[in-house]
């Protein structure tokens, strides 16, 4: 396949994955790729993180490698092979479209604000307990309805734009790629006993790959708020707050998802029993509710509407 095609892959992909989403029958019968290449790394895990701290760190990132390569090869076998004609196009277009988290995303987040209007509180913890790793019954319903908008900035960046813009640029292979990447990060790239040396190439390759799609998602988000007259306070937001961020790449996101809302958003929160200290996101009110996830979910269509609308320009760009 031509790189020519890859921005056309990338929209294809956004479009059957907006369609169809991972179909909940092939996950009970096949899993999903990303459950194969968490099998892999829970069984180098196993295996290889123990000894002194230099030796996990090497393993470690020996791992890494080898994920990385278990995505990259056989990816990159099934887009030469497929990829010579439109028949073949679609098969990857459909295999891409496995990748971004579009449609679940959204349908996890609405789950949230669905549960704190039906049934309250306790039914909002539960409900945001899918989306986050924090600790549900630490939150109050402004904190439920927080979290789950955070989740919701986050996830867009590391689990649909950056993966739909590594296809664009390097094709499945690119797109399976930051998929393994992000994996290993969400499994072994911890600060704790286990993983902190072990993780640590994976922590930090992580954040490099998703350095690029962080500030496309906040310029995606900031461009949706400006529909509502709130580009200024997006773009704001996101210039002065998301450097403080804990992580790298966060920052950008939730920043002008405050913002673009009028919240302030991150700050303290409690993971594991322990409170973890991190710079508020936006300068408006903390309190929040159910209207603000649809808020949030609305703005979060018009962002993916408007990244389509980029990969859509960009490939008629590389046709001409």
């Amino acid at each position: 396949m031509s790189a020519s095609l890859f921005p056309l892959l990338a929209a294809t992909a956004l479009v059957i994955e907006a369609a169809a989403g991972y179909p909940e029958s092939l996950y009970r019968e096949i899993g999903h790729p990303v459950t194969w290449i968490g099998a892999l790394i829970a069984t180098l895990e196993l295996r290889l993180n123990r000894g002194g701290a230099l030796r996990r760190r090497l393993a470690g990132a020996a791992t890494l490698v080898i994920v990385l390569a278990a995505a990259w090869f056989p990816a990159l076998f099934v887009q030469d092979v497929l990829g010579g004609s439109r028949l073949g196009f679609l098969i990857v277009a459909v295999l891409a479209a496995s990748l971004p988290a579009q449609r679940s995303l959204y349908t996890h987040v609405k789950a949230v604000a669905d549960a704190l209007e039906a049934e309250g509180l306790q039914a909002g913890r539960i409900a945001v307990a899918q989306v986050v790793g924090r600790d549900p019954q630490a939150l109050d319903l402004a904190g439920v309805a927080r979290a789950a908008i955070e989740s919701l900035a986050e996830n867009f960046s590391d689990g649909v734009v950056a993966p739909l813009w590594w296809t664009a640029i390097l094709g499945l292979p690119g797109g399976v790629a930051y998929k393994a990447a992000n994996t290993a990060d969400s499994m072994i790239g911890h600060r704790n006993l286990r993983y902190e040396d072990f993780g640590w190439a994976a922590a930090r390759f992580d954040d490099l790959v998703n350095l690029p799609a962080a500030p496309l998602a906040a310029l995606w988000i900031s461009l949706a708020a400006g529909l509502d007259g709130r580009w200024k306070a997006a773009r704001d937001a996101v210039r002065r707050d998301s450097r403080h961020h804990r992580s790298p790449n966060a920052g950008f996101p939730e920043a002008a998802m405050a913002g673009a809302l009028g919240l302030q958003l991150a700050g303290p929160r409690v993971y594991g029993g322990v409170t973890v200290e991190d710079a508020y996101m936006g300068d408006g009110r903390r309190e929040a509710g159910s209207a603000d996830i649809r808020a949030a979910l609305r703005l979060y269509l018009r962002a993916c509407l408007i990244q389509f609308a980029a990969l859509l320009t960009l490939a008629l760009l590389f046709a001409a």
